[in-house]
């Protein structure tokens, strides 16, 4: 059974994923889909170690940093939620 989903993406991103999809014959929602799969299926230590981070770093836009933020209490996360949803 599908379940909708929303995300946000940069936009450079969704325009090359797309690209990537449409050449590869397959929908967009199904290749990220499959990349959640993946990532899922086994326990890799970090992203690095997950074999689509090359077509991860291809298709983003820059480097490719990830940020990891000190644990947040549930005030602060949900004060960090609704406070960007005020700025948009």
């Amino acid at each position: 059974m599908d379940t909708k989903l929303t995300l946000s993406f940069d936009q450079n991103v969704v325009e090359k994923a797309k690209k990537y999809a449409a050449a590869n014959n397959i929908s967009l929602s199904r290749l990220i889909e499959f990349l959640l799969t993946q990532v899922t299926s086994k326990q890799y230590q970090s992203l690095e170690d997950f074999p689509i981070s090359d077509w991860v770093s291809q298709v983003a836009e820059g480097e490719v940093a990830y940020k990891r933020s000190p644990k947040s209490s549930r005030k602060d996360l949900k004060d960090e939620f609704f406070n960007a949803k005020k700025s948009k």
